[in-house]
């Protein structure tokens, strides 16, 4: 019989959903005829899964213990369930863990839904084809290159994820609760929303002026304003021709450096040359590195880099030589092999801190010294110097002595930078700068992290927490006060009164709803803007200081919120039969996981507003991780009573007006006006402008302007 597994649907939920806060990738899987065969009827099956991923002994599954998803393996499970665990497996073999997973049945025999996060979707995609793959081979008893499949998935992530400092910007940003929006495929990233975002661009951020960065390019630019502040640097002069530089060389006396104007990454850079021809030819090759050469002093000592951040120093790491020692039989081409790039820490990617060595012409110079070449078989015990400089890999960040971090902080002033990267040679950094000869040879905008996030020795350096705390002042969480509404019918309008408050408060706020997409009255689109893609163009608005969105249900199962928390989240009412049918939504069960997703990210210190009338709603309230305010038609309802009991807030419709209670004190009376949506829909609004701090007299002046004032009416 063929046995098959077919892909029906991808779904990419880019915000909290009805199964998670992170972003998933929801695929709707048909296993056909293998819905009539479990695992545990597959001989071999379980021996080849858990022979080709060992790793899925980790996988706790149901019986919340290690080697709980190989128990259900070998009791009998379905290949939708298998699916969800080789993907996060797969995603962990390539240094994506803690993944979130879920496979269940839908109406349809044969078709489940496998649900796992997507940090990225074109990663997470591929992972679930490639477990396809991978499981039929377990199945059909047929090879399978795992190797070749993760190298094809790893090229995948390094292509489309973020690099390892932009990734640790944002992993403390969301250590810290602030929510982060990546802008473009490069590592351009929103960290907050609105008015209160902050952004990032590895290390650079929107603090960091575009003079500045010139400023520190220009290396003899910068070194002219180091020096008229009394900051060391070497001595040295830019030139012209390699005369000029043969001459300044003399002028400063030997030895000298010789080095691009505007070179980077340490490319084109001679140091320790003692002769003319030396000098010479430096110069023709740095010139070809940048638009001009600088010639400077030799400084002696150790190349370190300080990582500068909002004016205090971050971190802080110390270079070495490169060195090989002779054994009378292989060459320095072949030791530099053995000796050096033997060392497991050194390659070409990110997950390497040293670079490869090679003989570039910088190396081949201090071979000429001693009248080598790289064909040379050096002597036994002979050592033999390859460069003198790099590899600035090796945390020194407690050793830093207090002088010289106070220098370094004065060089990123001047230049103007917020976050630099100050590059100084000198014996030791423990000791003052001037003491030990010491100097600053250049400050970098947008420093490389690397180097502090994975030294070659020492303890990591937390450089972005430290990027992180300087944008956002501690208890700054980047938010702007945000309104979620959901319903079935009463969302629109409810999302339309909510925005005419809060715009009396003077602040701009933005609406994005089924009547279009508004900042303050101005209609930016019109048609149904009730999706995530017109949310977010409220959340990147740097004019933006209120967010109000509404979110109906097909937006929830087809896409996701566009946030991640919010200060009022709101459920108006739920149609159960109207939600039945798509997303093969069956039971009012289902229909409850739709709406409570709006409660599940009210933020702690926010507010819930729930319909009291709708059992369904009013359960959601032990969900919400913030306040609850209840709304009723009944003024004898049994959840208001007990609600105020507890010293809760909540609003009651009656014949007299709407009611606002505090506990057992009342807030404030409004009277209901003909001309006003819903008595649900108008109580959501007056709590949500509540929870958001406006007083009772200017909700009462916007209920009355509401005729002349509200949005939704801006179309007609």
């Amino acid at each position: 019989m063929a046995k098959s597994i077919e892909f029906l649907n991808f779904i990419s939920l880019r915000g909290p959903s009805i199964w998670t806060y992170a972003p998933v990738l929801e695929a709707w899987v048909d296993i056909g005829e293998l819905e009539d065969y479990p695992s545990n009827t597959i001989p071999g099956l379980y021996e080849r899964l858990s022979t080709w991923l060992p790793g899925l002994i980790e996988h706790r599954c149901s019986y919340e213990e290690r080697g709980g998803f190989l128990r259900r393996l070998a009791e009998g499970t379905w290949p939708g369930h298998i699916m969800e665990h080789v993907t996060l497996e797969l995603l962990t073999l390539i240094g994506m863990s803690n993944g979130f997973g879920r496979a269940r049945e839908t109406p349809i025999r044969g078709v489940y839904k496998v649900v796992v996060t997507a940090w990225d979707e074109d990663v997470t995609k591929q992972a679930l084809i490639t477990a396809r793959d991978l499981l039929m081979a377990a199945i059909e008893d047929r090879p399978f290159d795992l190797t070749a499949a993760l190298a094809a998935l790893a090229e995948i992530k390094d292509d489309r994820f973020l690099g390892p400092s932009t990734a640790s910007i944002v992993e403390a940003a969301v250590a810290r609760r602030i929510p982060f929006i990546r802008l473009s495929d490069s590592s351009l990233v929103q960290l907050g929303y609105g008015a209160a975002r902050r952004m990032i661009w590895t290390a650079e951020t929107g603090r960091t002026s575009a003079i500045a960065e010139g400023i520190s390019r220009d290396k003899d630019l910068t070194k002219s304003l180091l020096q008229s502040c009394g900051v060391p640097v070497p001595e040295g002069e830019l030139v012209e021709s390699a005369d000029a530089a043969w001459q300044a060389a003399q002028s400063i006396g030997l030895p000298v450096v010789v080095k691009p104007e505007d070179g980077n990454h340490g490319r084109g850079v001679f140091t320790h040359l003692l002769h003319e021809h030396e000098v010479r030819d430096a110069y023709v090759q740095a010139l070809a590195e940048g638009s001009g050469v600088l010639v400077e002093r030799h400084i002696p000592g150790i190349e370190h880099r300080v990582l500068v951040v909002g004016g205090r120093v971050a971190a802080a790491a110390r270079g070495e030589e490169t060195a090989v020692i002779g054994d009378g039989v292989h060459t320095i081409e072949v030791l530099i092999e053995r000796q050096i790039n033997s060392d497991p820490r050194r390659g070409t990617t990110e997950n390497h801190p040293l670079n490869r060595a090679c003989i570039d012409s910088a190396a081949r110079m201090e071979l000429a010294r001693l009248g080598l070449t790289e064909q040379s078989i050096p002597a036994v015990g002979e050592r033999i110097l390859i460069s003198r400089h790099g590899n600035v890999a090796h945390d020194c960040t407690a050793a830093v002595h207090p002088s010289v971090a106070a220098q370094c902080v004065l060089a990123a002033r001047i230049v103007g930078l917020d976050i630099a990267g100050i590059d100084l040679v000198m014996p030791d950094i423990s000791q003052p700068l001037q003491a030990v000869g010491g100097a600053i040879i250049e400050v970098n905008a947008g420093p490389g992290l690397l180097m502090h996030l994975r030294p070659a020795s020492g303890e990591p350096a937390p450089v972005g927490q430290a990027i992180v705390d300087h944008l956002f002042p501690l208890g700054d969480e980047g938010r702007i006060p945000l309104v979620g509404i959901t319903g079935s019918h009463l969302q629109a309008e409810t999302a339309c009164l909510v925005h005419h408050l809060l715009q009396l408060t003077g602040r701009t706020v933005g609406l994005a709803s089924s009547h279009g997409l508004f900042v303050k009255s101005r209609l930016i689109a019109g048609g149904d803007q009730a999706n995530r893609l017109a949310a977010n163009r409220l959340l990147v608005n740097a004019g933006m200081d209120m967010a109000v969105v509404e979110n109906a249900a097909r937006v929830i199962l087809g896409e996701g919120l566009a946030y991640d928390r919010c200060a009022v989240g709101i459920v108006t009412d739920i149609d159960v039969p109207q939600h039945l049918g798509a997303f093969h939504i069956d039971s009012p069960e289902k229909v409850f996981s739709i709406f409570r997703t709006q409660i599940d990210v009210v933020l702690p210190d926010g507010v819930g507003v729930l319909n009291a009338d709708e059992p369904m709603i009013a359960e959601m309230a032990p969900l919400c991780d913030g306040a609850v305010i209840f709304c009723s038609q009944q003024p004898e309802s049994a959840v208001i009573a007990a609600h105020r009991a507890a010293g809760g807030r909540a609003l009651v419709w009656s014949a007299s007006g709407i009611t606002a209670y505090q506990g057992d004190v009342v807030w404030g009376v409004f009277v209901p006006i003909e001309t006003l949506p819903a008595p649900m829909a108008v109580m959501a609004a007056i709590a949500a402008a509540w929870a958001l701090g406006l007083n009772a007299e200017l909700i009462r002046a916007g209920l009355t302007t509401w005729v002349s004032g509200r949005v939704c009416n801006a179309l007609a």
